[in-house]
């Protein structure tokens, strides 16, 4: 969880043009709705759907560990916490 997270602050405080720190992150899940994200950047709350989780998901993976996946590699899954399984 605490990578999905860094990666969307990592994510929107360059589409933002923000420091990372002030971008808050709180990832949600619902039944209903699927898995989404409230992010708040200098006071301004936007959501983010699972398409703009695995968008971030995928420029994290290429900058901090410096391979290529694609969305449909990415799976997202809550138990406890909420958790993304990559496929090679």
């Amino acid at each position: 969880m605490d990578e999905i997270v860094n990666a969307v602050c990592l994510n929107m405080a360059e589409r933002y043009e923000v420091p990372v720190a002030s971008v808050e992150v709180e990832l949600v899940y619902e039944e209903d709705q699927g898995f989404s994200a409230e992010v708040w950047i200098q006071g301004r709350q936007r959501i983010l759907i699972e398409a703009n989780l695995k968008e971030a998901i995928m420029r994290y993976m290429l900058t901090q560990y410096d391979q290529r996946v694609f969305s449909s590699q990415i799976t997202l899954d809550v138990e406890d916490e909420m958790w993304a399984d990559i496929e090679s």
